[in-house]
This record gives C-alpha cells, sequence and structure tokens, in this order.
C-alpha cells in the first residue's frame, strides 16, 4: 500500500532525502523533518531558497502524474517592485527565458495581483525590508515546471523574486501548514482538465 504525504519545505531545505556531493553534504534535507518511509521521494523539487507544499509519495505513477501538465501548480510569488496589470498580462501569455542557455518561451499561464499580503510562517533567512523599496506579491498558476521557472518569469518582466510559496498542487493546497510540517494524506491528487 503506497502512501502519501504533503510537506511544507521550509526556506533552507534541499528537496531530497540524500546527496552523493560533497559540498552538499552539510545541507538540510528533507529526512530531517520526518521518519518517512524507505521508498518515500519528492514529487517535483523546489529550489533550497523556496518554500511551500511539496508532495512525497511511495508511488512512482503518481509522482510521474502530478509532474505531467494536467496538474496545476500554483505559487505565491513576492517581487521586488509594485508589479502592474500589464506585466501580468506578460506573465499570462507566457515570456522568454533561458532554460540550459537556449531560449525557451513558457506556456500561458494564469497569473494575478494578490492585493492583500499573504500569511506564512516567519522565513528563517529574513527577506529584505521596506527602506529597500516597495515589494508586491502576485499569483502565477503554472502546468510545467521548468528548472527556476517562476523566478526567471518574474525577473525578465523586470520584477526579481524576492520570495517564492508553492500554495497548491492540483486539488491539494498548502492550507495552513507550519514550515517543516509533514501531513500524510490519503487523497491524492485527481485534477484533470
Amino acid at each position: 500500500m503506497h502512501r502519501h504525504f504533503k510537506i511544507y519545505k521550509p526556506y533552507g531545505y534541499l528537496s531530497q532525502f540524500i546527496t552523493n556531493q560533497a559540498k552538499a553534504k552539510k545541507k538540510k534535507m528533507l529526512g530531517e523533518l520526518y521518519d518517512f518511509p524507505e521508498e518515500t521521494m519528492a514529487v517535483g523539487r523546489l529550489d533550497e531558497d523556496s518554500e511551500g507544499l511539496l508532495m512525497l509519495t511511495t508511488d512512482g505513477k503518481m509522482s510521474y502524474k502530478i509532474l505531467s501538465q494536467a496538474i496545476e501548480k500554483e505559487y505565491y510569488v513576492q517581487v521586488d517592485g509594485i508589479i502592474t496589470e500589464t506585466t501580468i498580462k506578460k506573465l499570462q501569455k507566457g515570456v522568454e527565458i533561458s532554460i540550459n542557455g537556449k531560449k525557451y518561451q513558457t506556456l500561458p499561464c494564469k497569473a494575478k495581483l494578490l492585493k492583500n499580503t499573504p500569511i506564512f510562517p516567519e522565513r528563517a533567512k529574513k527577506v529584505r525590508d521596506d527602506r529597500h523599496g516597495p515589494t508586491s506579491w502576485a499569483s502565477i498558476t503554472l502546468t510545467e515546471g521548468k528548472f527556476r521557472q517562476v523566478k526567471k518569469m518574474t525577473a525578465v518582466v523586470g520584477f526579481p523574486t524576492l520570495r517564492l510559496v508553492r500554495v497548491r498542487i492540483g486539488d491539494i493546497h498548502l492550507g495552513e501548514m507550519k514550515a517543516g510540517e509533514v501531513q500524510e494524506i490519503t487523497t491524492v491528487v485527481e485534477q484533470k482538465f
């Protein structure tokens, strides 16, 4: 019987359990947060400096399904500056970013301004404060997940990412979870388009 988990991956953790890289030996790994079953794998990744919802499973087929383009992944992103509706429209249409040194046109996506600052747990490393200029929040929902895609998208339209939190994968939500919290779930992602 396969087991599934959702976790609020904290800032500063790698989305993996072990590493063979010497320089990464001192990094924080997911296994430090919970006693996961031996076959557990992270479904996708969040960068070390990103946080939020991460799915874990012992089921390889479920992992493949979640990573498919049929499943939405929603991110709340705090950017440097006051992002505009014009910029949001550019993001919605898709923008050209660089992936492994090659130009890549992102797929159209859902993007919107967040009128209220979302409430998340305090981050281990503080995001700069208002003395360095204003910031704003947006929601970006993708059906693809290229390396550092959201950060590259906001940077290319002139609003570098300061904080990135994944809040939803399909119909599974981060909700009120605290950083480092792990919940075993029985409902798995079933979103279809």
